[in-house]
């Protein structure tokens, strides 16, 4: 039995929840919570047992002074709960973690018990996956689900993804088998960029967050982030004739797929946002400003072209997979799943173009449409 006895009843909540790892090119996903967790001034009310979950030799704890005293600080999974205001004031909770490398069914176990004992009404995951997507083009999104009636309602693709999978894919399944509503968005980032941070992909993220939930998210830097990460990629890839020749046909392939829908819906989603922001909509942190303690008491304890060249930025050898479109690599994620519910990243239903978003990472192969996923994918 979880006992949440710092936490005050919440009203019509929704999960958010984003994992480092395999299921978030370019740190788009979990810079996406944080950012939520920032802006909204999120109190920690749980954090998971790292021992349960994570291997120290793969995600190794760090060292650091307060005050002249070493402390640690464990990697693992923090829950943090913020209300936001408006005519409809509602309640979002926040799970930001790494992806647990052992033990999976309890890891979801111990999250859907957060999630009943709270009252989630939906749980909300992000992931972002490495694809051929342009840099220059608005960051595709697109919405996953395994629930054919929250398809249908909502407006999203229902998975027909087979194939390797993450922690994503992993507790969207455990939500649908425990009757709890939820919903993967997840990011397309160009696999010729893949390195973190992704401002642009972190926005669309946000952007689509925003149209599903009915909040106004407050973006602070962010759009103004994205254009300088875009305008830096934009310089580098100049620099690179074999990079700029492939960025335009990446470019061509985009415009080609999408003339025939001229996107009525994003535009449509586009203005309704609009009209959300000028009229000052839901979408701002209540019970006072900083300093001010939304939990009642903290001190519970409870815690598919040939393969592309590649821009010569300094980044972690080891932090993106790099595959070429048709291979199954062991480590792609369900990357493919999005890809396959959508038919394609780029052209879909249940994929919006952020206008204001910017595009980034590198690609993996499980996808039979010809998205590349080594960062992310639902099942």
């Amino acid at each position: 039995m979880i006992e949440l006895e710092g936490v005050p009843e919440l009203i019509d909540p929704v999960m958010v929840a984003a994992f480092e790892g395999w299921n978030d090119a370019g740190d788009a996903a979990s810079t996406a919570v944080a950012h939520l967790d920032r802006e909204w001034k999120g109190e920690v009310f749980a954090a998971l047992d790292a021992e349960d979950y994570y291997d120290f030799q793969v995600n190794r704890p760090t060292v650091w002074l307060d005050g002249g005293a070493r402390k640690i600080t464990w990697p693992t999974t923090r829950l943090s709960v913020v209300r936001v205001g408006g005519d409809k004031p509602r309640d979002l909770v926040l799970v930001r973690g790494i992806e647990p490398s052992m033990r999976w069914r309890s890891f979801c176990n111990e999250i859907l018990g957060f999630a009943h004992e709270l009252g989630v009404e939906m749980v909300v995951i992000l992931g972002a996956l490495l694809g051929d997507t342009p840099h220059t083009r608005p960051v595709p999104v697109s919405g996953i689900t395994s629930d054919p009636d929250l398809a249908r309602t909502m407006d999203l693709e229902e998975t027909r993804y087979e194939g390797p999978t993450g922690i994503v894919g992993i507790l969207q399944e455990a939500c649908t088998h425990a009757g709890v509503p939820a919903v993967s968005l997840w990011a397309a980032v160009p696999h010729y960029v893949s390195q973190p941070p992704n401002p642009k992909a972190t926005l669309a993220l946000l952007n689509r967050l925003e149209d599903l939930i009915g909040l106004r998210i407050p973006l602070g830097e962010l759009p103004e982030d994205a254009r300088a990460w875009q305008l830096g990629v934009d310089q580098l890839a100049a620099e690179d004739s074999e990079v700029a020749e492939y960025v335009q046909t990446l470019e061509e392939a985009r415009d080609t797929a999408e003339l025939p829908e001229a996107s009525g819906e994003a535009i449509a989603r586009e203005f309704e946002r609009y009209l959300r922001r000028r009229d000052g909509g839901p979408g701002h942190a209540t019970d006072g400003g900083e300093g001010s303690s939304y939990l009642r008491d903290t001190s519970s304890g409870r815690t598919r072209p040939p393969k592309p060249p590649r821009l010569d930025t300094e980044s972690d050898p080891e932090s993106e997979p790099e595959t070429e479109a048709g291979d199954e690599p062991s480590d792609a994620p369900e990357a493919s799943e999005a890809a396959e519910a959508s038919g394609s990243p780029d052209n879909s239903a249940s994929t919006t173009d952020a206008a204001d978003s910017t595009g980034a990472p590198d690609a993996a192969e499980d996808d039979p449409d010809g998205t590349d996923r080594p960062d992310g994918s639902s099942s």
